[in-house]
C-alpha cells in the first residue's frame, strides 16, 4: 500500500520503527517492507515480521497535551526553534522537542491510542488467531507516548508472556520505544528474567537523524 494512502500517515511511524532498530540493532532490520498485517516485513515474507503501534494512557488530557497551538510555543533555543519549525511543516514531530508536541498530522493517531495493557491484549490476540500470518519471528513494536520504568517493562514482559502462553503463535520480541529509550524485550522460553530485557538509549542527534530519515520517506 502506497505511503499516501495509510491512514494518518503511519507509515512515518513504521519507517521511524525500522530506522530505529537498523541503528540501534544491525542490519538485520534494514530489508524490511512496509506492507500490512503485519507492517514490517522481510523480503521473502516469512523470516521476519513486526506489527507497530501506539499506546498511551487515555486518563491523561490528550487532546489538550497532544497538539499544542503552533504560535503559542516559544523554543527556548535555535535548535528548538528549528525542530518547532520542522513540526510547524511537516506535520510530525516524534523524536523531536524531546516528545513534548506532536505534529498536526500525528493527533488523530495518537488519539486513537488505547492504553498499554489494552493495546498488547489486542495485538497478541490477533497474532495468535492468526491475524499477522505466520513468520520465523514475529515481533511488536509499540510507541509509547508516557515514560517507562524499568519495572513498567518487566511487568509488561510478564504480562504478554502470560496473554501468549497457550498460543501456538506467539511474538518472539517486544520493542517498546519512548522518545529517548528503546526497550528490547525477549519473549522466548526458557530465559531468566534477567536477561529478557535490553535497554538502548536514543540520543538527542540520532532522534533527529530518525525522524529526517522517516520524513522523508513521506514524499
Amino acid at each position: 500500500m502506497m505511503a499516501s494512502f495509510r491512514k494518518y500517515g503511519t507509515c512515518f511511524f513504521e519507517q521511524y520503527a525500522k530506522i530505529s532498530l537498523t541503528e540501534i540493532l544491525g542490519s538485520y532490520f534494514g530489508d524490511l517492507e512496509n506492507r500490512d498485517r503485519p507492517d514490517l516485513q522481510s523480503a521473502d515474507r516469512k523470516s521476519l515480521g513486526i506489527e507497530v503501534t501506539r499506546a498511551m494512557e487515555q486518563s491523561k488530557e490528550a487532546a489538550a497535551s497532544l497538539l499544542k497551538e503552533m504560535s503559542g510555543i516559544r523554543p527556548r533555543n535555535d535548535d528548538e526553534e528549528d525542530d518547532m519549525a520542522r513540526i510547524v511543516e511537516n506535520g510530525y514531530g516524534f523524536g523531536l522537542q524531546q516528545g513534548r508536541y506532536i505534529g498536526s498530522r500525528e493527533l488523530p493517531y495518537w488519539s486513537m491510542a488505547l492504553p498499554l495493557k489494552r493495546i498488547l491484549q489486542s495485538k497478541v490476540s490477533k497474532a495468535g488467531n492468526g491475524f499477522y500470518g505466520v513468520f520465523d519471528r514475529l515481533g511488536l513494536y509499540v510507541f509509547c507516548k508516557d515514560d517507562l520504568t524499568d519495572e513498567k517493562v518487566r511487568k509488561t514482559v510478564r504480562y504478554v508472556m502470560d496473554l501468549q502462553k497457550y498460543q501456538d503463535i506467539r511474538y518472539n520480541r517486544l520493542y517498546l520505544s519512548e522518545v529517548s529509550t528503546l526497550y528490547v524485550c525477549n519473549l522466548d522460553d526458557g530465559l531468566s528474567p534477567d536477561t529478557r530485557i535490553m535497554r538502548f538509549p536514543i540520543l538527542p542527534e540520532q532522534r533527529t537523524e530518525f525522524y529526517l530519515r522517516a520524513l522523508r520517506k513521506q514524499f
